[in-house]
């Protein structure tokens, strides 16, 4: 059976991290904009936690899982290295 694949961890705390250092600040406080970016990382959050369930549950089931890093599959075949 082929792994599911799974996005990379990084992924969510990159755009965490971005949001709570740099976009949360960009914005007043109190306005309806710094409140959608709080919307916005709850709602990341939440994702990063149905993720870490669809891992388990997959886990439970004795289904592999790969986690990838890029939509762009590097199989190891097509890669052309230099002679010599």
């Amino acid at each position: 059976m082929e792994p599911i694949p799974l996005p990379a961890y990084v992924h969510y705390e990159l755009l965490l991290q971005f949001l709570e250092r740099k976009t949360r600040f960009a914005v007043k406080r109190n306005s309806p904009q710094y409140e959608k970016v709080d919307q916005l990382i709850i709602t990341l959050r939440k994702a990063v936690a149905l993720h870490k369930q669809l891992e388990q549950s997959c886990i439970q089931a004795n289904l592999p899982v790969d986690y990838r890093w890029s939509l762009n599959e590097i199989n190891p075949e097509q890669i052309n290295l230099p002679e010599g």
